[in-house]
């Protein structure tokens, strides 16, 4: 129609939040529900509101700091830290000692309290739960020590998936690397990365794990990042892989 105002493109709240780096969209959404959140004056209490770059939020009566460009970093993760910010028993944390002059960082998934390697940390809760959702296929790929006599033939049918107490686990690659004593040395390669995927599915197997190391996420590398070190993906590298996962090539 001529002489037409086009209005300006709006975005879900708990996505503008998230891109702020203040948490993850479910996150977000949890805020909103506990009245945390305002939008031009009036507290929400549903995610379900489309806002643009005009709308004035705040965040516990402090207004939304301005986007930044997504950043994302490796952390080597060693064992006996939580990927939590805050421990009630006081245990310590992967931001126990992490530089001052990172931004907020959100982990992309979780390695659990004994599980070292590989950990993404991202400034981006959306970028967060892009690289999170299953649907990206990207794949973890772990290193694992396990106590007993691994068996080949048990290991390859992982390929089809398994279920463990009710709980369906998805096609998971699985090699004996070496059997060194007592303990088997595995690599293993999966997708959905549920909690504690991998000590179950040995479990179920007869093996207990007592060493597990990622050392993979996507195309992402552990590589020889020592322990407790953070470094940053280059900015021209992380647009090239979510451009790859756009396309359904990231793995």
């Amino acid at each position: 129609m001529d002489g037409a105002v086009s209005e300006p493109k709006g975005e879900r709240i708990a996505k503008v939040i998230a891109r702020a780096g203040l948490a993850s969209r479910r996150e977000v959404e949890r805020w909103i529900a506990d009245g945390r959140v305002t939008l031009d004056g009036k507290v929400l209490t549903s995610p379900a509101v489309v806002v643009t770059p005009a709308s004035q939020i705040t965040v516990d009566g402090r207004p939304l700091p301005s986007a930044q460009r997504s950043r994302l970093f490796r952390f080597h993760k060693p064992r006996g830290m939580l990927t939590t910010e805050h421990d009630p028993q006081g245990r310590p944390t992967i931001y126990d000692g992490m530089p001052a002059e990172l931004p907020r960082l959100m982990p992309v998934g979780r390695l659990d309290f004994n599980s070292e390697g590989l950990l993404l940390l991202t400034n981006d809760g959306e970028l967060k739960r892009h690289l999170e959702l299953p649907a990206t296929g990207w794949t973890r790929r772990y290193r694992v020590r396990a106590h007993g006599n691994a068996n080949p033939e048990a290991l390859a049918l992982l390929k089809r998936g398994v279920v463990v107490e009710g709980v369906r686990y998805g096609p998971i690659e699985a090699v004996i690397e070496r059997q060194q004593g007592s303990n088997a040395w595995l690599m293993m390669t999966l997708t959905e990365g549920k909690n504690r995927e991998v000590r179950r599915v040995l479990e179920h197997l007869g093996l207990t794990v007592n060493r597990l190391i990622r050392i993979a996420y996507g195309p992402f590398q552990l590589g020889d990042i020592p322990s407790l070190a953070c470094v940053e993906v280059a900015p021209k590298m992380l647009s090239e892989q979510l451009g790859r996962m756009a396309q359904g090539k990231g793995k």
